[in-house]
């Protein structure tokens, strides 16, 4: 299927005002086209028709009855006098019949219809009509009345005339000629101030979509020139005011957010040190907890247990305070995949029968190992936590994309549960967040899987999640093989 790519407003804007500049062209040739026309027919018309009525007024030898031979004279005599064009006289009276061409009257031009009318009325009828030769011809009806004691009596006597109106039809096609030929060079003419309105109004467009952009990189100090008082220059105010309240807006936010990471960072700072003598007590109780009563014993380790916790998520706040702080530092070493993934399942004690691999060999890649350690364990310890066992860890490699570019890292780990609910994938990463708001005291901070995409982002890299075609969660992380510093 043919897709029209749309066009572009300055050619819109041209082509609306040539189209109106067309139609008003046109519409005003077609009016004078009218009037002119008009014009000159019935200036030939009443030409015509008046010097007819003079030549039969001034036929002051008319006797009634007339002969054949006076009928013949007074047609000639007509026809020699006509203006403006020569006309073909004819005359009827009773029987009798004159022509000036010698030839007996066009029954095409007269006829039937115009005989009743100019013997029905006292007065000259005259019409246009198309002759056998297409040429538009005047014909008019003049009967010779006279005036008796103030009434106008009409006698039996009639005089024809037609008058080919072929110089008339040729000055009306001039003049057709004449529009048609300035037409293109009045669109031409036209395009002109076109094009300057369309600079006018695009002018101010480009320049509020060039603040646009300004905005969207993080400028929000970009303010547009009001020129005039026209809509453009109330829509650039409009701009003006929403960029400053975006700017007001922002600022309270990067003030709020700034305000509340130095928060959790002081908190968490001031907490370390208690805790780190808190979690020595708690280990030492632990080891005597068998020889106290069992209520005791159980409330010991329940103190033990929700100081460890408190000790992670600390930790936790501590590591995501330095990301947003930008105080994170990667400790680059050649790392040997297979042997890095391992070491961090071994030092969980997760066991192949509920974590399985796929590690190929000689797989080396330059990353800070501690931080490879928190995302690997984090990622599998969640997919362990909230969905099933066995969790499948694969590494692959690929080529980079793009010309220069390394060699890329790629990890999946798939778990073997429900999957993640569509609703959630968006938040999947978001600090705190938990798919089931129920649970609302866990094992986790929160904060796990946003430290892993820190993590990963430090290195050059991304990670996505989706559902697996069998069902289960999918993580998937992309890092380069060369993390750069």
């Amino acid at each position: 299927m043919i897709r029209i790519r749309p066009l572009g407003l300055r050619t819109r804007l041209i082509a609306a005002f040539l189209l109106v500049a067309a139609i008003s062209a046109v519409t005003t040739a077609a009016f004078t086209y009218r009037e002119a026309r008009t014009a000159i027919l019935t200036q030939s018309q009443d030409i015509a028709v008046s010097t007819l009525r003079e030549q039969i007024e001034g036929q002051t030898a008319i006797s009634l009855p007339v002969t054949a031979g006076s009928l013949d004279r007074m047609v000639t005599e007509i026809s020699r006098r006509s203006k403006p064009h020569a006309w073909s006289v004819y005359a009827e009276y009773g029987s009798l019949r004159a022509s000036s061409t010698g030839e007996p009257a066009p029954a095409a031009l007269i006829g039937d219809g115009l005989r009743a009318r100019t013997g029905a009325a006292p007065a000259a009828v005259f019409q246009r009509v198309t002759g056998p030769d297409a040429t538009p011809t005047l014909v008019v009806g003049m009967p010779v009345v006279f005036d008796h004691s103030g009434v106008r009596e009409p006698t039996r006597l009639v005089f024809y005339l037609t008058m080919p109106l072929s110089d008339e039809q040729d000055t009306v096609g001039l003049m057709v000629d004449a529009a048609r030929s300035g037409a293109l060079p009045g669109l031409a003419i036209a395009l002109v101030p076109a094009l300057l309105a369309a600079r006018s109004v695009l002018r101010p467009v480009r320049e509020m979509r060039r603040a646009t952009e300004r905005i969207g990189s993080g400028r929000l100090d970009t303010r547009i020139e009001v020129r005039g008082a026209d809509e453009l220059a109330g829509l650039a105010r409009t701009f003006n005011e929403t960029a400053r309240a975006l700017e007001r807006s922002v600022d309270e936010l990067q003030q709020a957010g700034a305000r509340a990471r130095r928060f959790a960072a002081d908190v968490s700072h001031e907490l370390r040190t208690p805790l780190a003598g808190m979690l020595a007590v708690t280990e030492v109780l632990d080891e005597d907890a068998e020889r106290l009563d069992p209520d005791t014993a159980k409330a010991l380790r329940l103190i033990s247990a929700e100081t460890g916790k408190l000790a992670v998520l600390v930790e936790d706040l501590m590591e995501i305070s330095r990301f947003d702080a930008r105080a994170a530092e990667l400790n680059l070493d050649d790392v040997d995949i297979a042997e890095a993934v391992t070491k961090t399942l071994e030092r969980r004690h997760w066991e192949s029968d509920r974590v399985r691999t796929e590690l190929p060999r000689d797989v080396r890649a330059r990353l800070d190992s501690r931080r490879f350690d928190v995302i690997l364990a984090n990622l599998v310890g969640n997919a362990l936590k909230h969905g099933e066992a066995p969790v499948r860890v694969t590494v692959q490699t690929r080529a980079g994309s793009a010309a220069g570019e390394g060699g890329r890292l790629l990890i999946e780990v798939a778990d073997s549960g429900p999957g993640i609910a569509p609703e959630v994938l968006p938040h999947i990463f978001d600090r705190f967040f938990k798919a089931d708001a129920s649970r609302a005291r866990s094992a986790g901070s929160g904060l796990g899987l946003a430290i892993t995409l820190e993590n990963i982002r430090l290195h050059g890299g991304t990670v996505r999640a989706a559902n697996g075609p069998a069902g289960g969660a999918v993580f998937t992380v992309d890092m380069p093989l060369e993390a750069r510093t």
